[in-house]
């Protein structure tokens, strides 16, 4: 979509470099996250490389993404001001030292610090989570993407919660002598972070991206499926995880048939919504439509799996063998094909806006290189496709280490498309968006660009 929506809201953004900073982070964080995976994939890191490669990518890249976008979309989406803009920047940078810190101990097995960086990490998100909960409390009535977003900050406190005690157990006795055991902390942490956090966020978002930049809108079973999973999938999740905390299989079961069930419905919900789109095909709807098999094979493989053993360590994000298909087919592309149009449009109000009508400006489209785009789409892909037949198949290594080289140079293609909008387009540097903090953060004569959402 190469246009600006109808009907923006001028209002009530934030200045551009608050959701830029959090997004040029958090590709920093993807970069290093897949450097880690590859020295995991050679044998050549020590340590927690795993889990730190996690947290690099789920807590630093895709986190960090959605707290950039939420204080991006939420003032202007529901028509108020964000709480604190200096806060917002304060937040970014709480979890982003806490966070490289804590992988940074992992890799180099410096235990002794993990808790004190799972602290600063902690300080962070919940910081996170007063500023954007305040945003919210003050909007008068709540849409289906204000409502998951209210509920993913739940989902945030909690998992922080969790994670700084797991963060603990790594110096500390701290479930010693209890019936809950640190296997049992572990899987409600993970699942409340990938399911809870995570994908309520996802799932809220394309609520509006998916019908505005398709220019649709929910009608007939869409209005059905949404209805059953704002209240199931939510539900589904807290019973998945608790049912893992107190290792009862049946309560996790149940919680499982809900979370599967309602991600299958809301899979009908998105195909449906790019079958019937009226506007050209751009990279952020190819993403999505990988989002589409990816989210339905996920679905039906794990359905058996969580019914047969909801708490089996290799089933904790689903199905044996389908991390990958979760983590990168799902939840991966929906953050690259957000990011492919979500930031050309906010350099692009904020460079041309005022243009536009007195000289000749580019589309948004025309910000990034379309090659690359093509090109790191196709590498991106097809490297996902090879680590999913891989885990599922049961591959030779060979296989996962080329997959695995495909989507980090994917990774590459990508970030340097992201990146070369901001270098060759905003009026800000890199270093600038990363830096100026305090002068364009408390700026009134930042207000007024807008944003890539419509308003209600």
């Amino acid at each position: 979509m190469g246009a600006v929506p109808a009907a923006v809201d001028t209002d009530h953004q934030p200045p551009m470099t608050i959701p830029l900073r959090h997004f040029v982070v958090g590709l920093g964080l993807l970069l290093v996250g897949l450097l880690v995976a590859v020295g995991v994939a050679l044998d050549a890191t020590g340590g927690y490389a795993v889990l730190s490669h996690v947290h690099l990518l789920l807590a630093g890249w895709v986190c960090l993404t959605i707290m950039g976008a939420m204080t991006q979309f939420v003032p202007v989406w529901s028509g108020t001001e964000l709480h604190s803009r200096r806060l917002a920047s304060v937040e970014l940078w709480l979890v982003t030292v806490g966070l490289v810190g804590f992988a940074g101990s992992l890799l180099g097995g410096y235990v002794a610090w993990i808790p004190a960086f799972g602290g600063v990490m902690l300080l962070g998100f919940w910081a996170f989570v007063y500023n954007m909960g305040r945003t919210l409390a003050s909007v008068s009535s709540y849409d289906v993407t204000e409502r998951h977003f209210g509920i993913a900050l739940g989902f945030f406190l909690l998992v922080s919660t969790l994670g700084v005690l797991l963060a603990a157990g790594f110096v500390r006795p701290v479930f010693a002598g209890s019936p809950i055991g640190r296997a049992d902390v572990l899987g409600a942490h993970a699942t409340l972070a990938v399911f809870g956090a995570v994908l309520t966020t996802v799932l809220g978002a394309l609520y509006q991206l998916a019908t505005m930049f398709t220019q649709t809108d929910l009608h007939g079973i869409d209005l059905h499926l949404r209805r059953v999973e704002e209240v199931a999938y939510p539900s589904g999740v807290l019973l998945l995880a608790l049912g893992r905390l107190l290792d009862a299989a049946t309560v996790a079961r149940v919680g499982g048939l809900l979370v599967v069930g309602s991600l299958l419905g809301f899979a009908v919900i998105l195909v449906r919504r790019l079958h019937e789109t009226r506007v050209e095909w751009t990279p952020m709807l190819s993403r999505y439509a990988v989002v589409v098999p990816a989210l339905t094979l996920w679905g039906l493989l794990t359905l058996p799996a969580w019914l047969g053993d909801p708490l089996a360590a290799s089933a904790l994000f689903g199905a044996p063998g389908t991390v990958h298909l979760l983590v990168l087919g799902v939840i991966g592309f929906v953050v690259l094909g957000t990011l492919y149009h979500v930031v050309p449009f906010i350099v692009w109000v904020d460079r041309y806006s005022d243009l536009l009508g007195y000289e000749a400006v580019p589309m948004i489209d025309d910000l990034y290189d379309d090659r690359i785009a093509a090109l790191d789409f196709l590498l991106l892909g097809g490297g996902t496709a090879v680590l999913v037949a891989a885990d599922l198949l049961a591959l030779p290594r060979a296989a996962t280490a080329v997959g695995g080289g495909l989507v980090f140079v994917g990774g590459l293609c990508f970030v340097a498309n992201i990146l070369q909008v901001i270098r060759a387009h905003s009026p800000h540097s890199i270093p600038g968006v990363l830096l100026d903090t305090l002068r364009t953060d408390s700026d009134p004569a930042h207000e007024d660009a807008v944003d890539p959402v419509e308003s209600r």
